[in-house]
């Protein structure tokens, strides 16, 4: 097994593309370990919806990356208090699905930091005291080769975890927000002796190739051949909307609320991320037709600034009396 060094990148459209990279371009019967850490993000699931899993409103206000991954599983969000790795091997056929085979070896060096309490609980997760989640974990596989990566919280942001997820009603009954706060963790809290990000990236990587010091860890350096292919695929898949937002399942969308003008209903049928159909419903009094402003949102992304540039050249409150575009858009997004 080698280390390969991203090099200090945080941009996550460049880390999920070496991921990717590794896993398919390289040897049949090599293995990797990818460490990597990632401005702030959401990184969504290959089979989720996109629009469903985030809190659009706050991702937009704080600049948050929103790209999909490969792997199926669930939304996690990353940022630079969190330490995400990626064990990149053969699918020998006894390996996928098998999590633990992977996450031992990060347990083990996690319990040697002062005896942090992790343990590989349910499916897919890590958890400490309390069965608090420190780590997610998902995994790959394509023509024999796969890969099972993780996150693992360190010291990041939780507030920021709780608020740019949209919360599951079938996973979180009630206390929405709060039910989140208690279930999750991060590794600092339990360390008597907090380290930097870099000590706890050096004591993982000497505890995983068993070897006392850093320079002792045997790599594999990235070329100036491999940086361009891995930015090339960065380019067609990971910065592409249609790949992060646009493979989104087909949905039906309604958004209801009673503005001081009158209640309004709107329902979209939104497929690929593009918005096939619209209705607009309510008890509010508008002097236009109401289906001219549907027909202005159909064949529109489903993106805020999409449908924000189609609505551009009409007065919404004409059809919705005193609504404004803003509302309308706050409303549907």
């Amino acid at each position: 097994m080698k280390f390969i060094d991203n090099k200090g990148i945080t941009d996550p459209h460049i880390n999920l593309a070496i991921e990717e990279y590794i896993l398919k371009q390289f040897g049949e019967k090599d293995t990797y370990l990818l460490f990597y850490i990632n401005e702030p993000s959401i990184i969504i699931g290959k089979n989720q919806n996109t629009i469903e899993e985030i809190n659009t409103d706050y991702v937009e206000e704080k600049g948050i990356h929103v790209v999909r991954r490969l792997s199926g599983g669930g939304a996690v969000y990353h940022d630079q208090g969190n330490l995400n790795f990626s064990f990149i091997t053969k699918d020998d056929g006894n390996s996928f699905h098998n999590f633990a085979k992977f996450t031992e070896p990060v347990v083990d060096a996690l319990k040697a930091l002062g005896g942090v309490p992790a343990e590989l609980s349910g499916r897919n997760d890590l958890v400490a005291e309390g069965g608090r989640k420190i780590s997610g974990n998902a995994q790959f596989t394509t023509r024999g080769r796969m890969f099972s990566h993780g996150t693992l919280m360190y010291d990041s942001e939780i507030e920021h975890v709780v608020r740019s997820l949209n919360v599951k009603t079938e996973k979180i009954i009630s206390k929405g927000i709060k039910s989140i706060r208690s279930r999750v963790a991060n590794i600092s809290e339990f360390m008597e002796n907090k380290l930097s990000m870099d000590a706890l990236k050096e004591h993982i990587l000497c505890h995983v190739f068993h070897v006392g010091k850093l320079e002792e860890v045997p790599r594999y350096e990235l070329t100036e051949e491999d940086w361009e292919n891995i930015h090339q695929l960065s380019k067609e898949r990971y910065q592409q909307w249609e790949w992060n937002y646009g493979k989104s399942p087909k949905f039906n969308i309604q958004h209801s609320h009673k503005f001081p003008a009158g209640l309004v209903d709107v329902r979209l049928d939104v497929h690929k991320g593009m918005i096939e159909d619209c209705k607009i419903y309510g008890d509010f009094f508008g002097v236009g037709d109401v289906s001219e402003l549907e027909d202005k949102l159909k064949g529109v992304r489903y993106d805020r600034q999409a449908m924000d540039d189609a609505l551009e050249d009409i007065e919404v409150s004409h059809y919705l009396g005193k609504i404004s575009k803003e509302e309308l858009l706050g409303l549907i997004y």
